[in-house]
C-alpha cells in the first residue's frame, strides 16, 4: 500500500496533477468519495453554465419583438430535457477521466472517504495508504446557516436535480450563485424572490455594479430584497414560509422552494488534518505558502480547500504551480496571480485586479477610465445595452490595477486587461492599438484616451 505520491480529491489540480507525476515515473494513488471530477464538472461550472446556455435561449425567444423577431406562440421549458443535456455533458467527462485513471499503469484510483492517520498515512475503507508527498485537493461544500434544519432546502448541487420548475424560489444570498441561479430559473418561468442582507448586490464589488444588476434583475420581474437578516424558515403546508429582519419585526414570504446561497465552506472538517499536524485557518482553510506547501512540508494543499480562490482557474493554476516546482525550470508562485473571475449572468460581469474600494483603502493615486454599454455601437446594434466598463490605472506607472466589466461578452474581452497586467506593460499599449470594428472591446482603447483621477 506503498505509493510515491497521494493525492485526495479528483477535482480541477488533482488528475493533472497525477497526469504529470505519473509522466516521470512516479506511482501515485488518486482518492475519490464521490464522482469523478470535483464541483466544477458535477455541480459547478459545467452543469450551471449548461443552464444558463438554455436559459438564455428562451429569454431570447420570448423577448426578440424589439429587434423585429415575433415568436406566434407560446416557448415551452422542458426541464427534464434541460436535465439530461446537462447530465450527458457530465457523464462524458467523468468518462474521460475514468479512462485516464485506469489506462495509466502509474495511477491507481482508489474509491472512498480519506483521512489522515499520520502525516505520511491516510486511511480509506479500512485500508492504509503511505507516501512520501501527499496533496490534499478536497474542494468545499455549501454553507447551511441556522434555521433551515426544519425544510427541504436546495443549495447550488441538490436544485440541478429538480425535473419540475418551482412555481416561486426563494433564493438566499445575493452572491454569483444565488445570481445565477435566480435569473436562470425566472427565465424558465419561475417566480423568483432574492433575499440579501447587506445594502447591495455582489458586496465584493463597487456598489454601482450591484446597484445595476439589480435593475436589469427587477425589468426580469425578479423581486430583490435588500437588508433581509436574521433568516430562518418553516414548512406551512406544501409551502415554505421563510421569515427575515427579526430585529424589525418578523416579515414573511412563501414560496415553493428555498434555494440556500450563504457561500461555501471547505471540505476539510472531517480530513484528519489534526493527526498529520496540518495548520488551518479559522475558516478551516489549510494554511499555503507561496508554492502552495503547507506547514507539513511534503503536503501540499490545492484547490478550494485553500482559501487562496473558489475557481476553476485558480485551481488549476495551483497545479501549475506546485507542478512547476516538482519538474520545470521555471517557477510559478501563488504571488504572481492576479485576481480574476465572473460571474455568469445576462449580460455578466467580469473582475481582474483591484476595484476603486479596493485602490483607495490601499492608499493608490489612480485613473479611472469609463464607459456605459449604452454609448458603444455594437451593443446598440445587438440590443443588448445594459452595464458599464471601468479599468483603474495607477496614476505614477500607468500600469493597469483592475478592471469591472458589466456587459454583454464581459467575460470575454476582460482577457484583454488581464494579459496585459501580466505583460506589466503600461495601459497605453491597449490605448494605442486597432481594434476590430464593430466589437465592444473596440472601445477599450477609447476609453483611454482620456482617464480621470479617481476621487
Amino acid at each position: 500500500m506503498k505509493f510515491d505520491a497521494i493525492i485526495i480529491g479528483t477535482g480541477q489540480a488533482g488528475p493533472s496533477l497525477a497526469a504529470s507525476l505519473a509522466k516521470n515515473g512516479l506511482k501515485v494513488a488518486i482518492i475519490e468519495k464521490g464522482s469523478l471530477g470535483g464541483t466544477c464538472v458535477n455541480v459547478g461550472c459545467t452543469p450551471t453554465k449548461a443552464y444558463v446556455a438554455s436559459a438564455r435561449r428562451a429569454y431570447i425567444a420570448k423577448n426578440s419583438a424589439d429587434l423585429g423577431i415575433e415568436i406566434k406562440g407560446s416557448v415551452h421549458i422542458n426541464l427534464k430535457v434541460i436535465k439530461q443535456r446537462k447530465n450527458k455533458i457530465i457523464q462524458d467527462s467523468r468518462n474521460g477521466l475514468e479512462e485516464m485513471f485506469s489506462t495509466n499503469e502509474n495511477i491507481t484510483l482508489i474509491r472512498g472517504k480519506g483521512r489522515f492517520v499520520d502525516a505520511n498515512s491516510v486511511e480509506v475503507n479500512g485500508d492504509v495508504y503511505t507516501a512520501e508527498k501527499i496533496y490534499i485537493n478536497v474542494g468545499g461544500k455549501p454553507r447551511i446557516p441556522e434555521g433551515f434544519n426544519d425544510v427541504p432546502f436546495l443549495t447550488n448541487e441538490t436544485i440541478l436535480d429538480l425535473e419540475e420548475i418551482p412555481d416561486h424560489l426563494i433564493i438566499v444570498g445575493g452572491g454569483y450563485i444565488g445570481l445565477e441561479f435566480g435569473q436562470m430559473f425566472r427565465r424558465f418561468g419561475s417566480k423568483v424572490t432574492i433575499l440579501d442582507r447587506g445594502d447591495y448586490l455582489l458586496k465584493k464589488e463597487d456598489p454601482e455594479f450591484g446597484q445595476a444588476i439589480a435593475e436589469i434583475f427587477k425589468h426580469e420581474g425578479i423581486h430583490i430584497q435588500l437588508y433581509s437578516d436574521c433568516i430562518s424558515a418553516k414548512k406551512v403546508g406544501n409551502q415554505i414560509e421563510v421569515t427575515t429582519n427579526c430585529t424589525e419585526g418578523s416579515p414573511t414570504l412563501k414560496g415553493s422552494h428555498v434555494l440556500l446561497a450563504t457561500g461555501r465552506i471547505p471540505n476539510t472538517d472531517d480530513l484528519g488534518l489534526e493527526k498529520a499536524k496540518i495548520e488551518t485557518d479559522k475558516r478551516g482553510y489549510i494554511k499555503v505558502n507561496n508554492q502552495l506547501q503547507t506547514n507539513i512540508r511534503h503536503i501540499w494543499a490545492l484547490g478550494d480547500c485553500n482559501g487562496q480562490g473558489a475557481f476553476t482557474h485558480t485551481a488549476y493554476n495551483d497545479f501549475q504551480i506546485v507542478n512547476s516546482h516538482l519538474f520545470e525550470s521555471k517557477k510559478r508562485y501563488l504571488s504572481d496571480r492576479f485576481l480574476c473571475y465572473a460571474a455568469f449572468i445576462d449580460p455578466p460581469i467580469a473582475r481582474v485586479g483591484m476595484n476603486e474600494a479596493d485602490i483607495k483603502k490601499a492608499g493608490i493615486l489612480a485613473k479611472v477610465a469609463s464607459r456605459p454599454m449604452s454609448k458603444i455601437a455594437r451593443a446598440k446594434e445587438m440590443g443588448e445595452t445594459q452595464g458599464m466598463l471601468k479599468i483603474f490605472l495607477e496614476a505614477e506607472t500607468d500600469k493597469i490595477l483592475g478592471a469591472t466589466f458589466l456587459g454583454t461578452g464581459a467575460d470575454e474581452y476582460i482577457h484583454t486587461i488581464l494579459d496585459q497586467m501580466y505583460a506589466g506593460m503600461p495601459y497605453s499599449i491597449i490605448r494605442d492599438a486597432i481594434h476590430i470594428h464593430p466589437t465592444i472591446s473596440e472601445l477599450l482603447p477609447t476609453m483611454l484616451e482620456n482617464p480621470q483621477p479617481l476621487v
